[in-house]
């Protein structure tokens, strides 16, 4: 029988604003340039590193943090569905 669950782990995120800053926080990576060797984000632009390999980024998405310190993309839509800011000391 299938049950219904939810996340209890808090995450950190913040928007992708395309900054040269974030982009060297992330080692966000430029597929189009030339010496990109990754074939999973190969000619599709902005790729940050994941766990699962490298995922397109577009400005406007999130980044979240894990408990681990590993990151992921989520869309803008998904994450405003699915999240909602918590204080620290919650």
């Amino acid at each position: 029988m299938t049950e219904t669950y939810r996340k209890i782990a808090h995450i950190r995120a913040e928007r992708f604003d395309g900054s040269k800053e974030m982009i060297a926080k992330y080692n966000i990576q430029d597929s189009r340039d030339s010496g990109y060797n990754d074939t999973d984000c190969e000619d599709e632009g902005l790729c940050i590193p994941t766990y699962e390999g490298w995922l397109r980024i577009d400005s406007s998405d999130w980044i979240a943090t894990g408990i681990d310190g590993e990151h992921w993309v989520i869309d803008d839509t998904i994450f405003r569905k699915t999240y909602e800011e918590v204080n620290d000391d919650d």
